[in-house]
């Protein structure tokens, strides 16, 4: 696994995602849309944009289900392992640090079905966090991720190496976090609904000494590290 460095710039991942791509007059596929946060801003920003975005959460889904501002959404209940479009019919297929929660034994596969459902030229952007920095000290704690980061980033490789895609770009930056509270940081990613976190009380007071850590006046500040890998068929 690639470490951070001090010197990757701080950004904001739409900004870094609008500078490599066009979306505009695209049919694009979200795999792993989540609360559909990305999946909106993308939907509402530009022109002419088709977007199919899927979960396998059924919590995120369902409530997914009940937007009904973005028409030009789609949401489908699919993983991307087995991706429920024709042939050849997307233009962009993007990946929000979703890539690692496809199981290990199905990322291959999950490559496989993304090259069949884009068509020729069409590209696939993968951002996915590096396992470093302080956030990922916390996080670690109870829900260790080095695995099946280090799988996903092997599956990328493999990807191209065997010219199932063409490596366009591959860059990092920083993504800044922000937790008001310890409780904030509790209901934003320890009770998720993708995962069933299942932490005792002694554990719960380690990951919050560790988040501690990085508390100032205003709360607790990260600097995320993101890696980006821009493919193409």
């Amino acid at each position: 696994m690639i470490s951070p460095k001090s010197e990757y710039k701080t950004s904001n991942e739409m900004e870094e995602l609008k500078h490599l791509l066009s979306l505009d007059h695209k049919k694009i596929l979200e795999l792993g849309c989540g609360k559909a946060e990305i999946t909106r801003f993308i939907a509402a920003t530009g022109l002419e944009r088709e977007v199919i975005a899927t979960e396998v959460d059924k919590v995120q889904h369902t409530n997914n289900m009940l937007i009904k501002d973005i028409p030009n959404v789609t949401f489908l209940m699919a993983g991307a392992e087995d991706i429920p479009l024709e042939d050849e019919s997307i233009d962009v297929v993007l990946m929000f640090k979703s890539l690692h929660h496809v199981p290990v034994d199905l990322m291959s596969h999950a490559f496989k079905e993304i090259k069949r459902v884009l068509k020729q030229g069409g590209v696939v952007y993968i951002s996915e966090p590096v396992f470093n920095g302080d956030f990922n000290e916390v996080l670690r704690i109870f829900h260790d991720e080095e695995n099946v980061r280090e799988m996903a980033y092997r599956a990328i490789n493999h990807a191209i190496s065997s010219k199932e895609f063409l490596s366009v770009k591959e860059m990092f930056f920083n993504v800044p976090l922000f937790f008001d509270s310890f409780e904030s940081f509790e209901k934003n990613i320890i009770n998720v609904t993708h995962s069933h976190h299942q932490l005792s009380d002694a554990l719960i007071q380690r990951v919050k000494e560790q988040f501690s850590i990085n508390i100032k006046d205003d709360g607790a500040h990260f600097l995320m590290p993101i890696r980006v890998n821009l493919l193409k068929k």
